[in-house]
């Protein structure tokens, strides 16, 4: 049998007036009098593939349909007519899996594709999204162990909140009432006395009944904690980060940029170190463009907007305490202000949150009470500040609002296979 080429490597050249074989699904199909044009998929690219009709493969070059699983051998030929240049004259066609029609067409709304996401993952859009996300995957593990950081695999089930029980979702593990993990922050803090530096990527799950284009109640999350770490240490390692993400994403997914009409030109430009202004400075930059933003108010999507619209890239730091989580370190001089940043980004807005970890035993048992939140459920989270404290910061980072940033989507839901929201559960 004529081994298998990928697509990509007929469209370089390297096969030109070569026998080969094509494996794939047929993408379009187009019939003539004498010939059939059958552009064939692979995971690599399409190509054109004709089928004329003194050929044996007549028959099923007639029978076939959109989406069959095919596979076919034949010469490759120079034809610049053809989309990519190169055209397979086939000699043989085998069908694999005959599909019944296809149900996405060109006029298909989005709402319908989501339903059908199953299917649509198989679009040349999606197939270039989805490069995208596992090249960047890749970079981020890169980054970290060029950093010297080791990868950690945090639980999903958890007995106590992160961020704050109104987000949770609960459920049942076998007698118990536990729920799945909005951040795996507390158990890498644990991990750091061991390891110093230590990351994760891992789903989140957050019950927020938010219907945006940056929402998810599924997600991936890049996390990272690092003992005897300064806020500088934590905003230089997030630039970089971002950084050499933005550097080489384009250099290895160039073609898929392109594909997605995405502007990796802009993108190459991402470089640290990105600007660095207080949450006061912030609110006032606000307000002189119009904003009504009180002090001790939390930024929205307009808000984030405008800062990104002005700096880029932009740390956002020492926000008051009031609008923080329970584990933020405060600035022992200013108690009413806490050691977060958050790393706000052009398109999506927050990008990152992150900061300083509230490392002293007594006021982390304070901030418990001010949340109302019982001793008793972060026990082995307070033993951490008996045995051994230590500075420390750490950030969390989603992957979604990373792609649909780099890639200027639309709607965060198309950066992910199978998105999870408030309303969309299904495939």
């Amino acid at each position: 049998m004529t081994p298998f080429t990928a697509i990509e490597d007929v469209l370089d050249g390297c096969c030109e007036g070569k026998q080969i074989g094509v494996r794939g699904w047929i993408y379009r199909k187009r019939k003539g009098k004498d010939i059939v044009f059958l552009v064939t998929r692979d995971a690599t690219g399409t190509i054109q593939c004709t089928v004329r009709k003194d050929t044996t493969s007549w028959a099923d070059a007639e029978k076939v349909t959109i989406e069959s699983s095919v596979t076919l051998s034949g010469t490759v030929k120079r034809d610049e007519r053809a989309p990519g240049g190169f055209e397979v004259s086939v000699d043989q066609l085998k069908i694999v899996g005959l599909a019944e029609t296809f149900p996405i067409t060109k006029d298909q709304s989005e709402e319908f594709r989501r339903n059908v996401r199953h299917l649509w993952i198989r679009s040349r859009r999606m197939n270039a999204i989805m490069k995208v996300r596992g090249e960047t995957l890749r970079l981020v593990h890169d980054f970290f162990r060029k950093e010297g950081f080791a990868e950690v695999s945090p639980p999903m089930f958890i007995s106590s909140a992160c961020e704050g029980g109104a987000t949770l979702f609960g459920l049942k593990y076998f007698d118990k009432d536990l729920y799945l993990t909005q951040s795996a922050q507390l158990h890498l803090e644990a991990l750091i006395q061991s390891l110093e530096k230590v990351y994760c990527v891992a789903p989140s799950f957050r019950a927020e009944k938010s219907r945006t284009i940056r929402h998810l109640a599924e997600y991936w999350h890049v996390e990272a904690e690092e003992a005897f770490s300064t806020m500088d240490d934590l905003m230089s390692l997030e630039e970089n980060l971002v950084g050499y993400v933005c550097q080489n994403i384009t250099k290895q997914c160039g073609k898929e940029f392109k594909a997605l009409g995405a502007k990796a030109k802009t993108l190459a430009k991402v470089k640290p170190p990105f600007s660095r202004i207080t949450y006061d400075e912030a609110v006032e930059r606000l307000r002189k463009k119009g904003s009504r933003i009180k002090w001790g108010e939390d930024f929205g999507f307009d808000e984030e907007r405008t800062l990104a619209k002005e700096f880029g890239p932009v740390f956002v730091h020492t926000y008051p305490k009031k609008i923080k989580a329970f584990y933020c370190k405060t600035y022992r001089k200013k108690p009413d202000l806490v050691m977060s940043v958050d790393l706000i980004v052009p398109i999506i807005g927050e990008l990152s949150t992150g900061g300083a970890r509230e490392d002293d035993k007594i006021e982390l048992l304070k901030r418990l009470e001010e949340f109302g939140l019982r001793q008793e459920d972060y026990e082995w989270y307070i033993d951490l500040r008996r045995y051994g404290t230590v500075p420390h910061t750490g950030f969390g980072l989603g992957v979604e609002r990373l792609l649909a940033w780099m890639l200027n989507l639309e709607n965060i839901m198309d950066t992910i296979p199978f998105p999870r929201t408030v309303r969309r559960f299904y495939p």
